[in-house]
């Protein structure tokens, strides 16, 4: 199991731009952010210096704006920020905050994020002390509409695959398949730069928008030729900068995404529209209206465990920390079939059951810490210092705390506890090991 660490920068950082469609000039400074605070947009031209969370529930798409991605909180907007977050993306920055002097944030000056991963870097990326908090796609996920599509697969890491297909000579359909990590991200995405059809600039310009755009800041493709100074950086320059803007699209999900998306045609309105069905779909935290920040109700425990009834022995999960500890409930309730016959007349909670439902929510903290859990089995090798305090009967809800205390290669050691109430009602240390599916 790889561990990740959660990453900011060591000093801030800042520059000044234009905004692409508003053609105001402003600022943008980049601070250090702690662990476990994730991303937020800081409007310091407003009374009060209200924040924006980089949040799926915060992402809009207005098709009266443009072709942009807009954060909203409350009546508090950010707009275009999509460079700046496929940065972020791309060099693994989990926590920052970004104050801005304007609403809409400066664009790079050459219409990439380059520039930015650049800055970033120089004020120095640093590895804090919580491990890095996942969204993981464990089963597809698909959108489609007006023959644009989004598909989102179970994959060992992130991978993006697009295509466009343009009505144009000089752009026409290109396609690239990129497994996404820092490297790759810094060499063949981050340099891409935003483009537009020249016969596009006057509908765009009557309607409001791109007041702050020139041919520095785009590519600009004229009917036969391209009418910037600098020639392409890469044959298929225009793909590459489409994987840029979804990278920073799906950075809205508020954490860093493991698996395989897939799209066609799609651009920021379709991306916000993926977003929100990742939210809707997958074992997102807080998913449940309402709900903590870390909570995973039934529907999101079985998207990654294989246990089904009547041995799924976990309700929810109320709280994790990625390779640390979990804790999760289970409802013990007089449905349960083992009552039947343990005992008839004075129904107790197997002990043994009581150890099963620990290693299952121990189970769900290593599965949270491997990239590809829908391909992993956890196998419990050995349980030590069981203990069992008082007997659990139907009405009881049995709340679970495990914590990782060792990890070496695959094998991990952790210890449970079981509560009624605030009463410890048993405990022990489970071994397990994270094991490859066999084949069918």
């Amino acid at each position: 199991m790889k561990r990740r660490m959660q990453r900011t920068i060591a000093k801030p950082a800042s520059f000044d731009g234009v905004g692409l469609h508003t053609g105001e000039r402003g600022r943008v400074i980049f601070r250090p952010a702690s662990a476990d605070t994730g991303v937020r947009f800081v409007r310091a031209d407003l009374p009060g210096r209200p924040e924006v969370l980089v949040r799926p529930e915060n992402a809009h798409f207005e098709p009266a704006a443009g072709r942009r991605t807009i954060l909203q909180q409350g009546r508090v907007q950010i707009h275009t920020m999509e460079h700046i977050l496929a940065a972020l993306a791309g060099l693994g920055i989990d926590n920052l905050e970004i104050e801005l002097t304007t609403m809409e944030a400066p664009g790079p000056a050459d219409g990439s994020a380059a520039p930015v991963v650049r800055l970033l870097r120089e004020a120095g990326i640093v590895e804090q002390e919580k491990p890095k908090r996942h969204i993981k796609v464990t089963k597809p996920v698909s959108w489609a509409e007006n023959g644009i599509e989004l598909i989102a697969l179970p994959y060992d890491g992130l991978r993006i695959s697009f295509t466009i297909d343009y009505d144009h000579p000089l752009v026409g359909r290109q396609t690239l398949s990129l497994d996404i990590d820092e490297g790759s991200f810094m060499d063949q995405i981050a340099p891409a730069r935003t483009f537009v059809l020249e016969r596009d600039i006057e509908p765009l310009r009557r309607a409001g928008w791109i007041k702050g755009g020139c041919l520095e800041s785009a590519v600009v493709v004229g009917e036969d030729r391209i009418l910037n100074d600098e020639p392409l950086r890469f044959p298929d320059e225009f793909v590459r900068h489409k994987v840029l803007d979804l990278l920073g699209d799906l950075f809205l999900l508020g954490r860093p995404l493991l698996g395989h998306v897939i799209a066609l045609r799609s651009g920021h309105q379709s991306h916000v529209a993926f977003v929100k069905r990742l939210k809707e779909t997958l074992p997102l935290p807080g998913r449940r209206p309402g709900a903590p920040a870390d909570e995973w109700d039934t529907t999101a425990i079985m998207d990654i465990m294989p246990h089904r009834y009547p041995f799924l022995l976990v309700d929810r999960i109320t709280h994790i920390e990625e390779g640390q500890s979990i804790e999760g409930i289970k409802n013990v309730t007089i449905n349960e079939p083992f009552f039947q016959g343990h005992f008839p007349g004075h129904p107790i909670m197997p002990a043994v059951l009581i150890i099963e439902a620990m290693a299952q929510v121990g189970g769900l903290l290593l599965l949270n810490s491997v990239d590809d859990p829908n391909d992993k089995l956890i196998y419990f090798m050995g349980i030590d210092g069981a203990r069992f305090r008082r007997p659990v009967t139907p009405g009881d809800q049995l709340r679970f705390k495990i914590t990782l205390l060792k990890l070496k290669g695959a094998i991990s050691k952790m210890r449970g506890e079981a509560f009624v109430e605030d009463q410890l009602v048993a405990e022990a240390e489970l071994l397990a090991t994270v094991v490859d599916k066999r084949p069918s």
